[in-house]
């Protein structure tokens, strides 16, 4: 361990008393009658050691037995008030909410747990695996193709003559053969905020699926089943995802990946939607009317509203079109 090394774990675990007169380091040092108060296990975390505001108690952040804990001491005393197990993986950092009744223990980064929302316990945890093997999990790669004579079937009418040219090649969804490799990132760990984990996820209304985006594999969304609790579908987009959103009348979500396309997914299936309109339109963000029926995309300095069709309407031009999709 070099001295830099030696440094930052010192200054993990040191640390004064909010009254001034103690001075924290594995042990207790009193600074005013020289006494020694000795405390076991400390976990060197990025946070591992919190005061409440009015400097009552103190929360100390431990590992032993592979096991990560907290414990609450007594400030004037030093005493032990409490010691519980926190149920993390690595518990990264602990906090005193500003009126000290309640305090939040964070892990490292995770890949997603679902918590029962009375007892706060973890009912199970999903993980995000860059190879999907399950022939049950249906796996949907968006691919580039060239354009066609005909608008076909979509969820958004077509543009307006006059419009702007139609774009040079558009893309589908295609329905993988498992094994399916996903593409990764690495994650740069030496650096502060490293893309992993879960940085986006989603319930639908009817609480019935749960979307999630695993930062190191930016370019998927996951579509988990929460009442069987297991992977229901994958959608591996050619760009990363900015951002997705669940219709608020349906289980049907909406994603977007920076560039001009819109993407629809619901239990029956994926499409892909080129947005109308002169030049490129950048989809950073979308957001959904709470009818459902219509949604804003954001671009940097511009937005648009689109309106989708009924499924009266666009079982109609189905049937017009020949029933092409």
């Amino acid at each position: 361990m070099n001295f830099s090394e030696v440094f930052k774990l010192s200054s993990l675990l040191c640390k004064f008393s909010p009254d001034g007169k103690y001075l924290l380091r594995i042990t207790v040092w009193s600074l005013c009658t020289k006494s020694v108060s000795y405390i076991k296990y400390p976990k060197a975390c990025l946070q591992g050691i919190t005061f409440t505001r009015d400097g009552r108690y103190m929360a100390l952040a431990e590992r032993r037995d592979c096991k990560d804990y907290v414990s609450i001491f007594v400030c004037s005393d030093w005493q032990l008030l409490r010691h519980f197990d926190t149920d993390t993986q690595d518990l990264t950092g602990i906090e005193w909410a500003p009126n000290g009744c309640v305090l939040a223990v964070w892990d490292t980064c995770l890949e997603v747990r679902i918590l029962n929302h009375v007892t706060w316990k973890m009912i199970t945890e999903f993980g995000h695996p860059a190879a999907i093997n399950d022939p049950k999990i249906v796996v949907y790669k968006e691919a580039e193709k060239s354009p066609q004579l005909g608008l076909g079937c979509l969820s958004f009418p077509p543009p307006r003559a006059g419009a702007g040219p139609l774009p040079s090649s558009e893309s589908k969804y295609e329905i993988a053969s498992v094994p399916v490799s996903l593409q990764t990132l690495k994650p740069v760990t030496d650096r502060a905020n490293p893309k992993i984990g879960i940085g986006m996820l989603a319930f639908s209304p009817d609480s019935y699926f749960l979307a999630t985006r695993n930062d190191n594999i930016p370019n998927a969304v996951w579509v988990w089943d929460i009442q069987k609790l297991r992977l229901f579908a994958v959608l591996e987009q050619l760009s990363p995802v900015r951002a997705f959103q669940w219709d608020p009348q349906q289980p049907r979500l909406a994603i977007c990946t920076g560039g001009s396309r819109l993407y629809l997914w619901s239990p029956a299936g994926c499409m892909s939607v080129q947005v109308p309109g002169e030049g490129d339109f950048a989809v950073l963000s979308l957001c959904w009317h709470l009818s459902g029926d219509s949604m804003a995309l954001l671009s940097k300095d511009h937005f648009c509203l689109c309106f989708l069709e009924t499924e009266a309407v666009v079982g109609t031009a189905c049937r017009q079109l020949g029933g092409h999709t």
